[in-house]
């Protein structure tokens, strides 16, 4: 049992109560603005940091590259859907470019772990970049090679870069769970020994 699975073990009379919200794909994102699709682990982390960024105007956590329609966070967490844990981010590309957000997801992620991040561990919590046409695809490629060219560790990287599919947006109670549950958070957050990692894998470039 992974530690967050725990901390909602532990607090599950609370969180049934907000999990009624309906699941489906993503809606359509107005004009003038983009969406950036990532896959780093506990979702709850990486919803946290890219708000942290100018320019994002939406995070939603949920699941995708798998092949089951609507998946739960159990089914999900049970390994048997095919998908990952993931974020789609709404941007303003006035404000904050593709090529930024990729910049910030690499140094939000320990890349060169198969199937895990930090405490969490399988298929669910692989990392990925899911681009969304053929200028996002173009970017990852490009972001990718110039990483293995800079990048302060000796691993190989092996987060992969695909094509965007249906995106399913989690359970409600798993939305903004920082902002909503900050202490329960910061405790995963602390002792996944998420920012240790990635303090030891990039240094200042973090």
């Amino acid at each position: 049992m992974n530690a967050r699975r725990g901390i909602l073990m532990g607090a599950a009379a609370l969180l049934l109560s907000a999990a009624a919200s309906a699941q489906t794909p993503s809606a359509a994102v107005p004009a003038r603005t983009a969406k950036a699709t990532f896959a780093g682990g506990c979702f709850w982390c990486v919803e946290a940091d890219f708000d942290k960024v100018p320019g994002v105007i939406s995070t939603t956590s949920g699941y995708t590259g798998g092949r089951t329609p609507n998946p739960t966070y159990e089914q999900v967490s049970a390994k048997g859907t095919g998908h990952a844990e993931a974020v789609e981010v709404v941007y303003d590309p006035q404000k904050v470019s593709y090529e930024q957000l990729l910049g910030k997801f690499w140094h939000s992620i320990d890349p060169t772990t198969r199937d895990r991040q930090f405490c969490d561990s399988g298929s669910p919590y692989r990392t990925a970049i899911y681009a969304h046409d053929d200028a996002q695809l173009a970017a990852a490629r490009a972001s990718l090679v110039a990483l293995e060219k800079s990048k302060p560790f000796k691993e190989p990287i092996v987060t992969t870069i695909e094509r965007a599919g249906p995106f399913y947006a989690a359970e409600g109670y798993h939305q903004d769970y920082y902002l909503k549950n900050p202490i329960r958070y910061k405790y995963y957050r602390t002792s996944c020994g998420r920012d240790a990692r990635l303090q030891e894998l990039w240094g200042a470039a973090k």
